[in-house]
């Protein structure tokens, strides 16, 4: 299936409900009711030839098939390491989930977290699954989410052991293998276990939640920050906080007032209390561990301890490093009472030499990045959080770059600016517009993570999103999310070739008149490529021939000059007159027939097989 087709039906599946929660897309196309009745009817336990028990599924540098880290690796399901496994016993705790050979505890802090809210982990572990007699068919699955969309992803149960214990995620006391499962799952999604090694746990709440998540350093924080705070709690955001560590000896080393350093809390509420006639504020952190507590003010002063305590919001800010704060989406809490989030979803690629631009310090071509346009209509209810304007959340994700490890690539460096905007709305703004306006907002740093994200407060209207990669010519997928307290209006689509302005009077037949035609738009032609060959060159670059382009009377989008970059461009992205030719007159006669078959002008055709 071709992309644009492919496209075509993706919108027509998420219309239907495809990629929410409740209708997971079937990752690989594995339909694990289906693969389960199937292993049930011949007898046999399950083996999933898409990830299958080799070297290649274990990695492909440090844990590749040469690797001395994987000799004696050996592949084997939970009913050959112990005689009676469970998948959860006694509901899923953080006990269950202790780190093995590689270096994604930034992914196990995430599934820890998930284990505090059970609505939540119900989302990406379903119910129904174990290994009693009648129910085992060496099968389980799991929901991820995956930039925009859930998807279910089948696994068999055999795992990587050395010397008959598990080589990665394990638990405690052995017999319980929900979180093993939870990791090859995951790691099957991004290609192998190498490719979890490194990481934010930012990056696992959000696709554990499909919520954002946003960072708050707090040596610098906010003046907003507890009230930001208290309406994350409002929302049911997940919250987390941590202390920084100057060594590897620092790691989980406790302080004198028994805060540990290196180690994920959770934040579980705030108040606010009269004190000594003053309003204190006071923030309640929890210690997964169940036990070592904060013993300065506030605390419970119990010799008994749960890892439950207050203490001031000063003292807070004082000792901790980090907070992070994950946003769900509306659709990942079921009680009604809890204020929600609106959620606009924008997807886009930069493909280089037509909509790779890079950041601003390259301003001849930084236009021809994608852009996104929201408004913004309402200002926020609440007028005591000291912000007058519209609060909303950014979030630039880059798109499958841990698949890409095993070839070389990892994460680019991006970033995204903002921009006022009031004008028409379907229109690619160019160059001039850019040099002559500055940003209204930006992300706080161009950064090689999977996600930048940046909270923001801007007066209603309308405003552009640009992301970008930080330097141009660099090929990636990814999609733009904004949460806001008041819904936006977005996505705002550019210009469809629909609506792409024609002229209507050359046949493609070389008739007299017809010829006559076809020789003044050539001439027309070579005026608008002379003059866009600003350096004498002989040919013309993917930049210059997307302002030739419109000049000549197209207004493409950004898929249309994809298209035609990779279809006429040469190897180093130049375009010579031939093809700059060909390339217009194809595309005129192309729309002409489109609007030809278009006979109500509804922007719409339906064509036979003949016809295509």
């Amino acid at each position: 299936m071709s992309g644009i087709a492919a496209a075509v039906q993706h919108r027509r599946e998420k219309n239907q409900g495809i990629g929410t929660n409740s209708q997971a897309v079937k990752y690989l196309n594995q339909d694990y009711e289906a693969l389960r009745q199937r292993c049930f009817e011949s007898g046999r336990l399950f083996q999933d030839e898409s990830f299958p028990a080799l070297p290649s599924s274990l990695g492909f540098n440090e844990l590749g098939p040469n690797s001395y880290k994987v000799r004696g690796v050996s592949w084997q399901r939970p009913t050959e390491l112990t005689s009676d496994p469970e998948f959860i016993i006694s509901g899923a705790s953080r006990t269950d989930i202790c780190q093995g050979a590689l270096g994604d505890c930034w992914l196990l802090a995430a599934i820890a977290s998930l284990t505090l809210n059970e609505e939540v982990l119900a989302r990406v572990v379903p119910h129904g699954q174990s290994f009693r007699d009648g129910e085992y068919a060496g099968i389980f699955h799991f929901q991820f989410w995956q930039f925009g969309e859930w998807v279910d992803v089948v696994i068999d149960d055999r795992l990587p052991a050395k010397d008959g214990e598990l080589l990665f995620v394990h638990s405690a006391e052995g017999r319980e293998f929900w979180s093993a499962l939870l990791e090859k799952a995951y790691a099957k999604l991004n290609g192998s276990y190498e490719a979890l090694s490194g990481g934010s746990t930012t990056e696992g709440f959000e696709d554990f939640t499909g919520g954002i998540a946003e960072v708050h350093e707090l040596s610098r924080p906010s003046p907003h920050l507890f009230h930001i705070i208290q309406k994350a709690q409002s929302r049911g955001s997940l919250m987390g906080c941590s202390i920084d560590i100057t060594s590897s000896a620092d790691s989980e080393a406790v302080t004198r007032q028994k805060l540990v350093k290196g180690h994920a809390y959770s934040v579980t509420g705030t108040a606010q209390v009269e004190y000594r006639g003053n309003m204190e504020k006071l923030i309640r952190i929890r210690n997964p561990w169940g036990q070592v507590e904060w013993t300065g003010a506030w605390s419970d002063d119990h010799r008994s301890e749960d890892g439950e305590f207050w203490m001031s919001f000063s003292d807070f800010l004082q000792h901790y490093s980090r907070l992070e704060i994950c946003n769900l989406t509306p659709d990942a809490l079921s009680d009604d009472s809890v204020t929600k989030w609106a959620l606009s979803k924008f997807d886009g690629s930069w493909r280089r030499g037509s909509t790779a631009g890079g950041c601003r310090n390259f301003p001849n071509t930084f236009w021809t990045n994608p852009q996104f346009v929201i408004r913004l209509d309402e200002e926020d209810d609440d007028p005591d959080d000291g912000e007058a304007g519209c609060s909303f959340v950014v979030g630039l994700i880059q798109k499958n770059r841990r698949r890409l490890r095993k070839t070389g690539e990892d994460m680019h460096t991006v970033g995204f600016a903002i921009y006022e905007y009031c004008g028409q709305r379907n229109v690619h703004l160019n160059r001039n517009f850019f040099l002559r306006h500055a940003s209204a907002a930006r992300s706080e740093t161009f950064i090689n993570l999977r996600e930048v994200c940046s909270r923001f407060c801007l007066p209603p209207g309308e405003y552009l999103i640009l992301p970008s990669t930080f330097e141009p010519n660099k090929n990636g997928d990814f999609c733009v999310r904004v949460f806001s307290e008041k819904q936006c209006e977005g996505p705002i689509h550019q210009r469809t070739a629909p609506e792409l302005l024609l002229q209507k009077d050359g046949s493609g037949k070389l008739g007299l008149v017809e010829f006559k035609v076809l020789w003044t738009k050539i001439e027309k032609f070579l005026n608008i490529y002379r003059e866009k060959d600003v350096d004498n060159s002989g040919t013309m670059s993917s930049t210059e021939m997307r302002t030739a382009v419109e000049e000549a009377g197209f207004s493409l989008n950004n898929a249309l000059h994809q298209v035609l970059v990779a279809r006429y461009s040469e190897s180093d992205l130049t375009i010579d007159f031939d093809n700059f030719v060909g390339c217009l007159v194809r595309l005129e006669t192309m729309f002409n027939t489109f609007n030809t078959l278009d006979k109500d002008n509804s922007g719409n055709i339906e064509l036979n097989l003949l016809e295509v």
